[in-house]
Order: structure tokens, then sequence, then C-alpha cells
């Protein structure tokens, strides 16, 4: 592999909203809060960067009939992420040094630059793709297209780590090698697997 492509909610980032948003729209299943959130129009839009906040939280309230204000969901979504798993830094850090370490996200204006941890997050990475200056998003082939351009890299010798099942299945039909990580413990293990980490 010469490339480590990291997603961070879930893999790196402890994410708080998952539960609070399925109360919001009325389920615990987390597949079902995923399915919700990443075809929502009003989400996509944002973490395109095609709307503002206010726009997104407009919209979003509305499509998901939520029992909030615009101003309320927008200051409880910028809650959402937590800060970076214990370890996930020195996880990042130990990553072989002949290796590219990069980071494709779906996210959103607010939280890449306010997000606990932002600053420290950005620094850990060659190469950042946040969604939404590539005006892309996962699970969209056109994304993985773009970031297999950019880093100039066969698309099989980049490993991609992800939480969330659609969005490594999007990764390999674009033929990205991507496997389902949540948590450092499990990124540490798959990364360990293909000999990724310094001895």
């Amino acid at each position: 592999m010469r490339v480590v492509l990291f997603d961070l909610g879930g893999v790196l980032v402890r994410l708080g909203g998952i539960e609070e948003f399925g109360a919001l729209v009325g389920t615990s299943a987390e597949d079902e809060i995923w399915r919700i959130w990443l075809r929502s129009g009003a989400v996509r839009r944002y973490e395109r960067g095609l709307c503002t906040r206010e726009e997104f939280a407009r919209s979003a309230v509305e499509e998901f009939g939520i029992d909030l204000t615009p101003e309320a969901f927008l200051e409880r979504f910028l809650s959402w992420p937590k800060g970076l798993f214990a370890g996930a830094a020195t996880l990042v850090g130990s990553v072989r040094e002949d290796v590219h370490r990069a980071v494709l996200s779906n996210t959103n204006e607010m939280h890449w630059r306010e997000q606990r941890d932002s600053a420290v997050i950005q620094q850990l990475f060659e190469s950042h793709f946040p969604s939404h200056l590539l005006g892309l998003v996962k699970p969209d082939a056109a994304i993985y297209e773009h970031v297999v351009e950019v880093l100039q890299c066969p698309a099989r010798e980049i490993l991609f780590l992800d939480d969330n099942q659609i969005n490594v299945e999007g990764a390999r039909a674009v033929g990205l090698t991507a496997q389902r990580a949540v948590g450092v413990e499990q990124a540490r293990e798959i990364l360990a697997a293909y000999d990724l980490l310094e001895r």
C-alpha cells in the first residue's frame, strides 16, 4: 500500500450525535440512522458546500420533522463530534514514513473548522479531502475517483478505512482497498495486518 486514507467520524473521532439524531428522527437502529443521514438532501447539500449552515439547519429541521428551532438544532449539531479518540493521533503518526497519510471525510465547514481537535486533526495528514471543499460526498463514486486522480496512485494501492459499510462498498466499487474500522483499535489491527505501521 502506498496510501492510508482515513475517515474521521467513528474511526478517529468520537461521534456523539448518532443516538441523538436517531432520537430526533424516531429510530434507534444505527444502520437506519445512517441511511436517513446519507440520503438526506439537506445533509448532502451542506456536506458538498452548497449551502450555509443556517440554510442547512432550516432544511434539516423541515426535512426530518424535528421539533427544534433551526438555531437549537445547529447548536446541537456542532457538539456531535467529541474530539479524537484516545490514541488516534498516535496511531496516525505511527503509519510507516514511506506511506502517504490522507483523510477523506464527509464533513462541513462547521465541523471541519470548529469541532474539538480540528487543528490537531488537520496537522495529522499530508493530504486532506473534506467533502465540503470538494463538492463531492461518500459513498458516490466521484469522490473516490477524485482522490485517486489527485494522489496519482493506483486505486488498489490506497487502503481506505471507514466505519460505515456503505462507504467501504463505495470505495471498493472504484477499486480501492477498503476495510470497515470502528474505532482506533480496529484501525490499528487492520493497519498492522497490512504491515503499514512502524516497527
